[in-house]
Order: structure tokens, then C-alpha cells, then sequence
């Protein structure tokens, strides 16, 4: 998939370098780190403890436009697995597959060789049900962009899909894109529910400054959505 193009001031990665030895992608391996110890002192899949997050400069970095028009919320329905996510502007199609915590509490990583995958944090909230359901994808490989590269690109308003393991969609609209830098990661702000009692998603990779000298991207992109339609796998849009 051709890279999306970026919009003025949005926190691109930096150009791939050389081939060469594989690249660790730490910048998605760090914020999956911190939500394993986030979790230990907080349960995500209540919706609880955490109100709508405010508005900072981070979301300003990404060029969010305001007073863009809304749809309502969808009530939460039945949680189920997901297995594939769709977010059409920005022409993601891509395979969902669950992840569970290691030995040391944290989220297990993406396998560097599947960089068209996305990660779902089985752990937590299933996509339709009340609290946020956390998503993560790398940005780019040695060589080429990966699933994520043009998450930063997302505005609110866009929608995206995801089809369950029972055949149902669930569909979101984005709501928030944020930039947190590691001196400025809040993880209530990556993973808490943005407004209690609905459901939401939330997807993250590496975004800011890629540090050659130690393989890692400075900063996180996270974006916000919430549920605003469902339909089985036989019937049309609700």
C-alpha cells in the first residue's frame, strides 16, 4: 500500500533506512510496556475511573480541526473478538490477532515479521462493549511502511470498522488524535475510557522523532473512537 500523505505538521516517522540488521520498533514495544504496569493498578475493561480526557498541544501536533460534526454514540453491545479493522482513509486492511501480557506483565509484542497485523490486547475491552479496546500496529519496517504508518493522518470524523469473529461489525468514529511524547505519555490518556459508559477504541504506534543511535521512536500516536453503528454478518447498517 502506497504511503498516505502526511498533513502539515503531523508527526511523520522518519524515512526507513538502509537494509541491514532488523530494526527493533521500540516505540510501540515501550507503550505496551507501560499499559502491562498499567494494568496492574487498574482495571480498562470497567470504563471506569477515568473521565473525558482534555485537550492539550499534543492534538494540535496532528492538525485537529475543530467543530468538526459528530454522529451520536452507539449504545455498547455484546463484546466479541475481533478479527479484521478497516479505516478506509487512510486505506488500512489488515488482520487482527489477540495478545496477552509475558512473564514480566507486559503486553507481548508484535511479531516483527507480520508488520500487516494489527494486535489486539485480549486481555481487555472487546471491541463493542463499554470501555476502550486497545489496538496496536508498527509504523514502518527497514524497508517499507507497516500496518500503522499513516495513523497520524486520521481525523476525527473517520470511521473505522471492525469485523468480529461471529461476523458482525462493529463501526467507530474517530474523535481525538493525540501525539504524547515519552516525558509527556499519560496512560489514562492512551487507555482510559475518553467518556465513561461508552464504547470505544483505541490505536497506537510510534510516531515523533525515529533516534537512529537506539532504534526507537520518541513519542506515541494515539488515536480515539468511539461506537456509532453495528451489523451482523447477514443484515444491513443499524
Amino acid at each position: 500500500m502506497p504511503a498516505p500523505d502526511r498533513p502539515t505538521g503531523a508527526a511523520a516517522p522518519a524515512p526507513p533506512p538502509s537494509p541491514g540488521h532488523g530494526r527493533l520498533l521500540a516505540g510501540v514495544a515501550w507503550a505496551v510496556l507501560l499499559l502491562g504496569l498499567w494494568l496492574w493498578g487498574r482495571d480498562i475493561a470497567d470504563g471506569t475511573g477515568v473521565g473525558s480526557a482534555p485537550t492539550t498541544g499534543d492534538i494540535a501536533a496532528v492538525g485537529r480541526p475543530l467543530g468538526v460534526p459528530l454522529p451520536p454514540p452507539h449504545a455498547p453491545v455484546e463484546g466479541v473478538a475481533p478479527q479484521r479493522i478497516e479505516i478506509p482513509s487512510i486505506g488500512v486492511e489488515a488482520p487482527v490477532v489477540a495478545r496477552g501480557l509475558d512473564t514480566d506483565g507486559a503486553v507481548e509484542p508484535l511479531p516483527f515479521d507480520e508488520p500487516r497485523t494489527v494486535g489486539w490486547y485480549g486481555g481487555g475491552t472487546r471491541p463493542g462493549a463499554k470501555g476502550p479496546a486497545l489496538l496496536v500496529g508498527h509504523v514502518d519496517t527497514e524497508t517499507r511502511p507497516a500496518v500503522f504508518y499513516g495513523l497520524s493522518a486520521t481525523r476525527p470524523g473517520a470511521r473505522v470498522e471492525v469485523t468480529r469473529t461471529d461476523g458482525s461489525v462493529v463501526e467507530f468514529t474517530v474523535d481525538d488524535v493525540q501525539v504524547l511524547t515519552r516525558q509527556r505519555f499519560d496512560a489514562d490518556k492512551a487507555y482510559g475510557p475518553r467518556r465513561n459508559g461508552r464504547a470505544e477504541l483505541r490505536l497506537i504506534t510510534c510516531g515523533g522523532t525515529y533516534d537512529r543511535a537506539s532504534h526507537s521512536y520518541d513519542a506515541n500516536v494515539i488515536v480515539s473512537a468511539y461506537l456509532t453503528g453495528e451489523r451482523s454478518g447477514t443484515h444491513g447498517r443499524s
